[in-house]
């Protein structure tokens, strides 16, 4: 029931060009397909071949926007206190 959000189709994990794998993301099911370079004629190119967000899709994301903690989002990164949070994990980790 929640939004599905793809990985950043520039690392190039999937083949062909970044229109046909921003399509193929839509078409397995992601409501967004994300593009994370900048680049302007990659997101041209991706933006040409995907659909605009709608009907469910965007009642999902209207969803998942309300349960963000903007205040906390908001708040200064601490490396340090993240740095010793990643220890903790991977210490958990098996």
């Amino acid at each position: 029931d929640g939004l599905l959000m793809s990985d950043d189709l520039s690392m190039q994990a999937l083949d062909g060009s970044l229109g046909e794998r921003a399509k193929a993301a839509q078409f397995a099911g992601c409501d967004v397909v994300l593009h994370c370079n900048g680049k302007m004629g990659e997101m041209k190119q991706v933006a040409a071949e995907t659909k605009a967000l709608n009907g469910q899709a965007l009642k999902r994301a209207f969803h998942a926007l309300s349960q963000l903690d903007l205040e906390r989002a908001d708040a200064a990164f601490e490396p340090r206190t993240a740095e010793i949070r990643l220890k903790q994990l991977l210490a958990e980790a098996p």
